[in-house]
């Protein structure tokens, strides 16, 4: 089995790696939908700050009052902005993050089917020896049969 552990210390290292990488995808995961969940917020409040404002400029619409609401919509909405940013870049790291998973999932698989196969090889090569073995067994009880057949023939 000492021909197998090279193969199976590599497969540990497979599995290891292959689980660093789902716990990287997950966080990926997490903040996306984090990100995600902060621009709908964002877009939400300021649908109602839009909606709060066009009830206050209806009754007051003082100049400084529409200043003021502009400049905090330019800012709410640079916010805005950057948040989408920030879940664009989140979905592309989630998006690595699973392609790596997969990758890190493919490598198990194929060092499993590798010992697999190699473990096939072994019982097949053991199977032959044991048939040769078995073969070369009655070949010599023939033989010997014969051999003691002639000989209390020969008598």
């Amino acid at each position: 089995m000492s021909y197998m552990q090279p193969l199976i210390t590599l497969l540990g290292q497979c599995e290891r790696e292959r689980d660093e990488l789902a716990v990287c995808s997950q966080r990926a995961a997490m903040a996306h939908r984090s990100a995600l969940e902060q621009a709908d917020q964002l877009v939400v409040y300021r649908g109602e700050y839009e909606q709060r404002w066009a009830e206050q400029f209806r009754t007051d619409g003082r100049m400084e009052l529409v200043n003021c609401y502009r400049g905090f919509m330019e800012r709410l909405t640079l916010a805005v902005e950057q948040q989408q940013r920030i879940v664009a870049q989140a979905e592309v790291e989630f998006e690595q993050s699973r392609l790596a998973l997969r990758d890190g999932e493919i490598r198990v698989a194929s060092v499993r089917k590798l010992i697999d196969r190699r473990l096939a090889e072994m019982r097949l090569s053991a199977n032959r020896r044991e048939q040769k073995a078995t073969d070369e067994f009655a070949s010599r009880a023939a033989w010997n049969q014969r051999q003691s057949g002639d000989h209390y023939g020969n008598w």
